[in-house]
């Protein structure tokens, strides 16, 4: 009997890399940062100051010190809001159509488009 290899399944998120988002759940809620990185397979995204862990490092060689580095983890994209810097407010995103024709991203609350 064979095991069918399943390709990846990407998430269609809310959010994108360059977006600036506010934590609504867990430890970070109310932090506001921007997304680095954002990973579609797991719906998960990397916030700039955000699930900050740290790593205890041991020596490598002899004579070398140890050190402590922190890193930021990533955090389920349904656990953050899209931020109005503007406004200073959270909002759900929608869809819209420019004058020209293409689709983009609008805060409900503001009307302010974020796509450029």
């Amino acid at each position: 009997m064979s095991v069918k290899k399943q390709k990846p399944k990407f998430y269609k998120m809310h959010v994108k890399t360059g977006d600036t988002v506010q934590v609504i759940s867990g430890k970070d809620k109310g932090k506001v940062g921007e997304v680095t990185q954002a990973f579609p397979k797991d719906s998960k995204i990397i916030v700039q100051g955000v699930n900050i862990k740290t790593k205890h490092i041991k020596p490598q060689q002899e004579g070398e010190s140890g050190s402590i580095a922190t890193q930021e983890y990533p955090i389920h994209s349904s656990n953050v809001m899209l931020y109005s810097t503007k406004q200073n407010v959270t909002s759900r995103v929608c869809y819209t159509f420019t004058p020209e024709g293409k689709k983009v991203r609008m805060l409900k609350k503001t009307g302010e488009i974020i796509d450029k």
